[in-house]
């Protein structure tokens, strides 16, 4: 059976969240079309991750650069490392990813880097080749669903928006499959037209989903 990871990073939640309303539409559709689908769902908000500090970054750097052993490393190294890898174990089990997430400050909210950076785990989601990193997570698939206070699609500000750019660049570096993400921007901006640019990203998370369901072939 196929499973779907949802990703939200938004504190408030799916009442007021326009992005996670949009993310509804996104999995009910995806749910048409793969009605045995397993979704679960993680609010970053709420979810319980290590976060990259020293005691993290050396077990890192003892395990992957210095070839130590697991029970060479520290008390707290052994439990913030184990904790990374035991996320990212669970996340490898699943074939599809919806990261839902608003853009703040031209960036996505911290706690979406953070779990990023849980996922960066050499011999698990990446290796080091001689042609140099490569990703091991080929054959899934990912998506990200933005909303934005402001215009950045084809104007100046474009250069400015890092946090749909990051996503892209991260999951691909560990091989997903990144699909073109569904935005709804002008939020703050067009106050008056929020229900339509609502309406009309629900419209287009609704297409989107549909054509990774049927282009994504469980196996």
């Amino acid at each position: 059976m196929a499973k779907l990871l949802y990703i939200s990073a938004n504190p408030k939640g799916p009442e007021k969240s326009k992005g996670m309303q949009i993310g509804e539409a996104f999995l009910q559709s995806f749910t048409d079309e793969q009605p045995e689908i397993e979704i679960t769902k993680i609010d970053l908000f709420q979810f319980d991750m290590v976060r990259m500090d020293a005691d993290l970054i050396s077990a890192r750097g003892k395990l992957a650069g210095y070839g130590m052993t697991f029970e060479e490393l520290t008390e707290q190294e052994r439990a913030k490392i184990s904790k990374m890898h035991g996320l990212v174990d669970e996340f490898i089990q699943y074939d599809y990813f919806v990261f839902v997430s608003p853009l703040w400050n031209l960036g996505s909210p911290a706690v979406l880097k953070t779990f990023l950076d849980n996922l960066f785990v050499s011999g698990k989601t990446f290796v080091h080749t001689a042609n140099g990193p490569k990703g091991l997570l080929s054959g899934k698939t990912a998506i990200h669903i933005q909303t934005r206070g402001g215009m950045y699609t084809g104007l100046p500000m474009a250069e400015l928006e890092s946090g749909d750019r990051y996503l892209k660049i991260a999951l691909r570096f560990l091989g997903i499959q990144v699909l073109d993400p569904v935005i709804a921007e002008g939020l703050d901006a067009f106050p008056k037209k929020v229900p339509e640019i609502v309406e009309d990203a629900k419209v287009r998370a609704t297409a989107a989903a549909k054509d990774m369901a049927r282009k994504s072939v469980f196996i």
